[in-house]
C-alpha cells in the first residue's frame, strides 16, 4: 500500500530535531518561532537532522529521481527557497506538542521544475516519545495553485484597471431598488411615469435604498473627498437638486427593461462644485435577475458644457457690453410677435458722442464709454426684459408686458443711472438719446422698432441741437402703435 500509494510518501526519522528541541528548551527558548527566524541557520540545523527511510514510487517519479539514494543526494535542491518559512510552521506546530503537521509549501524537482505541494505530516503511533518514525504525505498541487495564481493576478488587474481608471467608477447595489419597482409593478401599476408624477417621494425613496459597494481613486479626486468613508457618508450632498429627475428618468428606463443607460446628469462635489457629468450605467452581466451589482461610469464634462455655455454666450451677447447682440435682438422680437405677452414696449437707445470719443481720445476710451453704457441698460432692463446691442452706438430694450407708461418708467430709470453713473468717471460724460414706441396685440414689433428709431432721432437732433457741452433734453418722442 506504501509503495503504490497515487501521493508522494516519505518515511523519516524526526528524532534529531526532538533532540535539538530538547536541547533548546534546557537553553530557556520559549518562543521557536522567534528563535528560529532570528538565525536562519538554525532552520537549516533542524532540516539537516532529519533522516529519510524510505519513499514510494510516486515519490521518485514526482520529484524525477531514479532511486533513493539519488533522491536523498539531491535534497538541497529539492528544498530551497520558498520552503524556509513554512518549515518554519511545521516545526512550531510540533514544538507546540501536535504529532500532526499541516503545510502548503514550494518544493522542486531534480530539473528544476517548481512543484506546489500540500504537505501532511504524522508521527505514527508508538513513536511519539522518540519522533523517529514520521509518515509524510505530499499532494501534487501545482496545477491548483497555478490557476489560484492567475486568478489573483487578473483579480489584481483587474482592481488596478478599477482603481486606476481615469474616468469615476461607482459598483452599486440595486437588488433593493428592483424589489420596490416590482412590488409597484404587483399593485397593477402600468403607466410608471404617471405614477412618479403622482407619487415623487418614491423616487427619492429609491435613491435612498442604492447602497454604495466601492469607488475608485479617481472618484474620490473628482468628488473632492478625502477618503472612501467620507464620501458615502455625504451621498445626500453629492446626489441632490438637479439630479432628482435624472434619477426619475433613470428608473423609467429600468422600469422597461433598459439595463444599459447613457445620460448627462448633474452632481455635486463636497465643496459644493457643480459638476456635469455623462453617466454610464450597466447592471453587470450575470446579475440581470437581482441587480446586486451595478457598474456607473462618470466622465467629468464640466469643461465641456462650460465651454458650450460659453459659445452659446458668444452667440446671443455682445462680448464688449455683456448685453445681448443683434441676433438675439432679432429672434427675441420674433418670437414676441409670435407669443406676446402684449402689449411689448420697444424703447431704442443711441450713446451720445461715442463717434467724437474714438476720434479724439482713441478706441479704448470709446470701448470704456460702451462698457458703462452696458452697465447701466443691463441693470434698467430686468426680466422680463431684455436690452441689446444692435448697432455700434445704438441699443434696444425690449419690455414685453410693459404699457407706454411703464415703458416711460423704465426711460426714466436708465436717466438716473446715467446720472450715478456720471458721478463715478470724470473723463466722459455718458448719455443717451432714447426714443420709445408700444404695440399691441396683432401689431408688427418691426414697425414698433422703426417708431421707436425715429423718436430716438428726435431726440439726437435735440440733443446736438445745444451744441457742444450741451445737456440732452429729457426723451421727446413716444408713439404707440396698434398695427
Amino acid at each position: 500500500m506504501f509503495e503504490l500509494a497515487p501521493v508522494s510518501l516519505w518515511l523519516e526519522d524526526y528524532s534529531g530535531i526532538r533532540s535539538l528541541f530538547a536541547q533548546w528548551r534546557r537553553e530557556g527558548v520559549v518562543s521557536l518561532r522567534e528563535y528560529l527566524e532570528e538565525d536562519t541557520r538554525r532552520v537549516r540545523a533542524c532540516s539537516d537532522s532529519i533522516r529519510v527511510l524510505k519513499v514510494n514510487r510516486k515519490t521518485l517519479s514526482l520529484f524525477e529521481a531514479k532511486d533513493l539514494p539519488h533522491l536523498v543526494q539531491n535534497l538541497g535542491q529539492i528544498f530551497r527557497n520558498d520552503m524556509l518559512k513554512t518549515h518554519i510552521d511545521e516545526l512550531v506546530q510540533l514544538w507546540d506538542g501536535n504529532t500532526e503537521f499541516f503545510s502548503n509549501t514550494v518544493n522542486y524537482t531534480l530539473s528544476g521544475r517548481r512543484l506546489d505541494i500540500q504537505l501532511k505530516g504524522t508521527v505514527l503511533p508508538g513513536h511519539e516519545e522518540s519522533w523517529d518514525r514520521v509518515l509524510i504525505a505530499i499532494e501534487d498541487v501545482t496545477e491548483r495553485e497555478t490557476a489560484r495564481r492567475m486568478l489573483a493576478r487578473s483579480e489584481e488587474y483587474a482592481r488596478g484597471l478599477f482603481e486606476h481608471s481615469p474616468i469615476s467608477l461607482w459598483v452599486e447595489d440595486f437588488s433593493s431598488v428592483k424589489r420596490l419597482l416590482e412590488e409597484v409593478r404587483e399593485k397593477g401599476i402600468t403607466d410608471f411615469r404617471v405614477f412618479t408624477d403622482v407619487h415623487p417621494d418614491f423616487v427619492e425613496r429609491c435613491m435612498s435604498e442604492i447602497r454604495v459597494i466601492d469607488v475608485n481613486q479617481h472618484t474620490l479626486e473628482l468628488f473632492a473627498a478625502p477618503d472612501k468613508e467620507t464620501l458615502l457618508r455625504n451621498l445626500r450632498e453629492v446626489f441632490r437638486d438637479d439630479m432628482h429627475p435624472h434619477f426619475r428618468e433613470q428608473l423609467i428606463d429600468l422600469w422597461e427593461g433598459r439595463t444599459f443607460q447613457r445620460r448627462e446628469v448633474v452632481n455635486y462635489s463636497l465643496l459644493g462644485d457643480e459638476l456635469h457629468l455623462h453617466l454610464q450605467f450597466s447592471v453587470l452581466p450575470g446579475r440581470e435577475h437581482d441587480w446586486s451589482l451595478v457598474q456607473v461610469a462618470l466622465t467629468d464634462i464640466t469643461a465641456r458644457k462650460k465651454a458650450e455655455a460659453y459659445l452659446e454666450y458668444l452667440g446671443k451677447h455682445d462680448v464688449l457690453t455683456k448685453l445681448y447682440n443683434r441676433s438675439f435682438f432679432v429672434d427675441e422680437l420674433n418670437r414676441l410677435e409670435r407669443k406676446g405677452p402684449f402689449p411689448v414696449t420697444i424703447i431704442v437707445a443711441d450713446l451720445n458722442g461715442l463717434k467724437a470719443t474714438n476720434d479724439h481720445l482713441g478706441h479704448a476710451a470709446g470701448d470704456a464709454l460702451l462698457r458703462r453704457a452696458g452697465e447701466v441698460l443691463n441693470e434698467a432692463a430686468q426680466k422680463p426684459a431684455h436690452a441689446a446691442r444692435i448697432g455700434g452706438d445704438e441699443f434696444a430694450l425690449l419690455l414685453p408686458g410693459a404699457d407706454e407708461r411703464e415703458g416711460a418708467m423704465v426711460m426714466e430709470n436708465i436717466e438716473r443711472l446715467v446720472v450715478i453713473n456720471n458721478q463715478f468717471y470724470s473723463s466722459q460724460v455718458l448719455s443717451f438719446a432714447m426714443g420709445m414706441a408700444t404695440g399691441e396685440r396683432g401689431a408688427r414689433l418691426e414697425e414698433v422698432v422703426k417708431k421707436a428709431d425715429l423718436a430716438m432721432y428726435e431726440a439726437k437732433r435735440a440733443y446736438y441741437a445745444q451744441g457742444p457741452g450741451g445737456r440732452p433734453l429729457a426723451p421727446a418722442a413716444v408713439h404707440n402703435s396698434n398695427g
